[in-house]
């Protein structure tokens, strides 16, 4: 659980959070990459607040990371989902080390100083997410792999230094094999990776999670994590990916719907009907739909906290695991939606205007659908847990 001493504003203060949301309508607007956003978060130390503290980080839990997500996207959510994906590498770090696999402390040790690490994963049409890939992993004879293939939504484009990224080996003696490593950044040099300026979104603009053609880049040996037959596998990593990235993308959208609910509530006493003369938080119904805002988001947070503990302390929910994880994203993810478009008519039409914080989330809050676990995934894994495999 999140400890008790545990004071999430002393790593993001409210003076932090003021200037990330100051800055986030701008970002939004022009469609750019929050790069202050980035400075004042490495500068508190927030790339390492997953990475032990022995290695240079905060040391942190994946409780307390939840904590601190949901709290930086209530000030701008695209800043949160984009460092997400960084925090998602040192988050399976933390997974695997904890259950003895030191595989990834490169990755602590490069967060720590610094390094921003982006998550290369996503395929256009390949639903099999992490237990397939259309990108092709060749390996070379010194042990490193070159891949040849195309990401999509790849967020921290701009200011990336490592890809972690999959790709399929279909030429070695025990192909297929699914292959997991980090490409740096210096492979842009010799036009082996690419990265498309087409970042032009209806929400999230600033996460500039932009298309990455990769043309033979080369992931050296030593950063060769994990060969795996492709297809569903309980490997540390896997579990750790799919954990780590599933809870802290339910606690962006957590963190949006509380800052929807907030807004919601300061409108409801700011606007006066012109009916009754009273504020609108006066009136049964408002009063009701705030209610069930509310309802809706105070089951959020504990849900995560308990999983990310769980993860922590290494709980074993056996084949439950991927039910659960996907479940939690996909109830933070409607949940959130549904409580924005209250918020939106709580607030009235100057919600309507694009220069308003509620239109923003409205927009935001919808890129929840597309991420992994989508609910289309989501209740085909919560079905096979509870009903079994389709036959056959």
């Amino acid at each position: 659980m999140v400890t008790a001493d545990f004071d999430p504003t002393a790593i993001l203060s409210d003076e932090l959070l003021e200037r990330v949301r100051g800055r986030a309508a701008a970002h939004d607007r022009e469609n750019t990459f929050p790069d202050d956003d980035l400075a004042d978060l490495k500068q508190a130390g927030y790339l390492g607040i997953l990475v032990p503290r022995e290695l240079g980080g905060l040391g942190l839990g994946l409780a307390e990371a939840s904590v601190l997500q949901q709290r930086l996207a209530g000030a701008a959510p695209a800043t949160a989902l984009a460092i997400n994906m960084h925090l998602v590498w040192t988050g399976v770090a933390k997974v695997m080390a904890d259950r003895g696999i030191d595989a990834l402390r490169f990755v602590q040790e490069g967060a720590a100083a610094g390094e921003v690490f982006a998550f290369g994963i996503s395929e256009a049409g390949n639903d099999l997410v992490l237990f397939g890939s259309g990108t092709d992993a060749a390996p070379l004879p010194d042990g490193s792999y070159a891949f040849t293939g195309t990401k999509i939504f790849t967020s921290l484009a701009p200011v990336w230094t490592q890809l972690g990224l999959h790709g399929l080996d279909t030429s070695s003696p025990d192909a297929p094999q699914m292959v997991y490593a980090f490409v740096p950044r210096s492979e842009m040099q010799a036009d082996r990776v690419v990265v498309r300026d087409d970042w032009d979104t209806l929400g999230m603009r600033a996460t500039q999670s932009r298309t990455t053609e990769l043309h033979g880049a080369v992931a050296p040996a030593d950063r060769v994590v994990r060969r795996l037959t492709p297809g569903p596998n309980p490997d540390p990593l896997v579990f750790g990916i799919f954990s780590v990235f599933e809870l802290l993308l339910a606690s962006v959208y957590t963190g949006i719907a509380r800052r929807a609910l907030d807004l919601a509530v300061t409108a409801a006493g700011t606007r006066t009907s012109k009916r009754t003369g009273k504020a609108y938080s006066q009136d049964p119904d408002i009063r009701w739909r705030i209610a069930g805002m509310a309802l809706a988001y105070d089951a959020l947070p504990p849900q995560i906290e308990a999983l990310c503990c769980d993860v922590d302390e290494l709980a074993d929910h056996g084949p439950r695991w991927f039910s659960l994880l996907a479940g939690v994203k996909h109830r933070a993810v409607t949940a959130a939606k549904a409580i924005v478009d209250d918020a939106v008519l709580v607030a009235g039409g100057s919600s309507y205007f694009s220069r308003n914080e509620l239109g923003r989330l409205y927009r935001d809050v919808l890129a929840g659908l597309f991420h992994p676990s989508d609910p289309e995934s989501a209740h085909s894994t919560v079905a096979s847990a509870w009903l079994g495999p389709l036959e056959e």
